[in-house]
């Protein structure tokens, strides 16, 4: 599959020679490494892009060793929460799913009691976006645990009730708590409101209005689609899409996805645990970019191995890593060196 892009201006071609220096300097000093695949754009045109080779997975399954180009599938992990999200944000709009005030146990009423339980009717969809449940939920453990609660789900006999019958361990929205299966509500959700697999929802309302025709969504065991982890897209189709929400939701003449929806996004509601701000399934910062007089807020997608895309709407930017580091502490190293450092702190003012 190969998305198009736009000629880069003068001006961005004179950053992108500048980008191949430090990062051709990076590689060979081993300041920068593991890295699968990596682009990144600026007010819809492609300012670079680089392929690299190792050993891959597909949800867990061993790929063994691949040489990487525009055309490869790789997993988002995490990074399809944010996806995920945007597909709720265009649902909304169109009046398929919950509002955000409603208590998501109101859209699983197979279980009565749960949706009777007056303390579990106090945790909104809001509250599920942000990760502030105030239920039980441990993902610190590996993804090869099987007491991590994302695996636990997944060999649960019935994931939806699995996840909202853990106990209440606090008021909901005081706290993030990291959890798969927040999303996993959530793409159920978009599944029962527009009677779509996620797969063919994606396709329709986000896909094919970006033009990307090449992705897969991972299912479990019992064939639900993981809206947390389980999508793969090509690094141009990801950037696409980071490219899109950088211009405010818009492609092509389009407002593929609602501006209303991407502002709140990027509005802080809550802090991690590792002091970022949150906000329906994105997470926010700030990064310092001379050209820009300063430092620049943006919104990242995250993924276990390093999977990322970042968007910063104030300056255009657009950017897409995949390291396929996956279950190791340290793959955040990596991307985020590449975001601040390579992209962030070199582009020129157009």
């Amino acid at each position: 599959m190969t998305v198009e892009w736009e000629t880069t201006t003068a001006g961005e071609a004179g950053f992108a020679e500048n980008f191949e220096r430090k990062f051709d300097a990076g590689l060979e000093s081993g300041l920068l490494r593991d890295f699968h695949a990596v682009a990144f754009s600026r007010n819809g045109k492609l300012v670079s892009e680089h392929y690299f080779e190792g050993r891959d997975e597909a949800w867990g399954e061993d790929l063994g060793h691949m040489v990487f180009g525009p055309d490869t599938l790789h997993d988002l992990r995490s990074v399809t929460k944010s996806i995920t999200s945007l597909l709720y944000g265009i649902a909304l709009e169109q009046g398929l799913v919950p509002e955000l005030d409603r208590p998501v146990v109101d859209g699983f009423p197979e279980y009565p009691d749960l949706v009777a339980d007056s303390d579990r009717r106090k945790v909104t969809v809001e509250h599920t976006f942000n990760m502030a449940m105030g239920m039980e939920w441990d993902e610190s453990l590996p993804y090869t645990d099987a007491r991590n609660s994302e695996i636990m789900m997944e060999q649960a006999p019935d994931r939806y009730r699995f996840i909202l019958d853990r106990p209440i361990i606090e008021p909901p929205g005081q706290r993030w708590i990291y959890s798969g299966g927040a999303v996993a509500l959530i793409g159920a959700l978009i599944t029962r409101g527009t009677g779509q697999s996620l797969t063919d929802f994606a396709r329709a309302n986000l896909f094919e209005p970006l033009g990307i025709d090449a992705f897969f969504w991972c299912a479990g065991a019992d064939g639900e689609e993981s809206a947390a982890s389980g999508l793969r897209l090509t690094t141009r189709g990801l950037l696409r899409i980071g490219d899109m929400l950088a211009n405010g939701g818009a492609f092509g003449g389009r407002q593929v996805v609602p501006q209303s929806w991407i502002d709140a996004c990027l509005t802080p509601a809550i802090q991690t645990s590792f002091d970022t701000g949150y906000s329906r399934l994105w997470y926010l910062e700030t990064a310092y970019a001379p050209a820009f007089e300063g430092t620049r807020p943006w919104a990242g997608g995250f993924g276990n191995g390093g999977q990322r895309l970042w968007f910063s709407p104030s300056t255009g930017i657009a950017a897409v890593a995949y390291l396929g580091k996956y279950n190791d502490w340290s793959s955040w190293i990596m991307p985020t060196r590449f975001w601040h450092e390579m992209v962030m702190r070199n582009f020129e003012r157009a």
